[in-house]
């Protein structure tokens, strides 16, 4: 599993900045989530999948760079390593 997550998707991801932000539905949109909202924001809680950053009232998104940490290894990631290693 961890083979088709991290091919799903990864050109797309790959062409972005690495600084920068995207909003769910543009991950979405753009095929980056191998899975559904539910499951995202399950993964979010459960310090599998980064989390996002509010920005304004009612806008949320996620830094591209914490996006593409999570894609190098998807089933290994979690919030604290990545956090210790800031």
């Amino acid at each position: 599993m961890n083979q088709s997550i991290r091919s799903f998707g990864q050109s797309s991801l790959n062409a972005l900045p690495d600084e920068g932000f995207i909003r769910q539905k543009s991950m979405h949109d753009l095929s980056l989530l191998p899975f559904s909202a539910s499951t995202l924001w399950r993964k979010i809680n459960e310090g599998k999948f980064p989390k996002p950053i509010q920005i304004s009232d009612g806008i949320t998104a996620w830094r591209i760079r914490d996006l593409k940490s999570w894609a190098k290894d998807p089933t290994g990631y979690s919030t604290e390593a990545q956090q210790e290693g800031r």
